[in-house]
This record gives C-alpha cells, sequence and structure tokens, in this order.
C-alpha cells in the first residue's frame, strides 16, 4: 500500500470531475478525499496498490467529459489508512 498526494490543475472545478475520481477510486478499490482549493486545483489523497494507483492515475489525467486537465502532480505521502474514497465539501 502507498499514498499520493495529486495535485490536478485545469478546467477541473464545477465539471464533474471529483464525482468521476469519486467513481473511478470505488471501482479500483482506492482510498482517499478530494477536494477543491482555492486556487482552482483539485488536491486528491489516494491510498492503494502500486497497479490500483496507476490506473487511478491515468484517470486523473483524462478527467471526466467536461474537464480540462492541464497538469497531474502525485507526490508520495505517509499512508493514513483511509477507510473509503471522500470528496470533500468545503
Amino acid at each position: 500500500m502507498k499514498h499520493l498526494d495529486i495535485v490536478v490543475s485545469g478546467k477541473v472545478q464545477k465539471v464533474f470531475y471529483r464525482a468521476m475520481i469519486k467513481a473511478v477510486a470505488d471501482q479500483l478499490g482506492i482510498k482517499g478525499t478530494a477536494l477543491n482549493r482555492p486556487d482552482g486545483t483539485v488536491f486528491i489523497e489516494a491510498e492503494g496498490d502500486d497497479f490500483s494507483l496507476e490506473l487511478f492515475l491515468e484517470f486523473c489525467e483524462k478527467g471526466s467529459d467536461r474537464s480540462v486537465v492541464e497538469n497531474v502532480s502525485p507526490t508520495e505521502g505517509e499512508l493514513k489508512n483511509y477507510r473509503n474514497f471522500e470528496i470533500i465539501k468545503k
């Protein structure tokens, strides 16, 4: 298991990006969170095995039908042992 902090930039807010990411995470067994940040990016914490995280990152790069992903920047972090994948609404 490993933990990734992922920052996604582009047109990724108000385009169902987080909802699509959650659906993919649930299918792949990825646990974590996704939230919109004030700077227009989406911040994702994702935990899973290498194979699932690799597939998840591919979906992060594609995005939803209405999103335009410009950059996906993953960095490894410390495991937090999330129990599910949640969209955080602030």
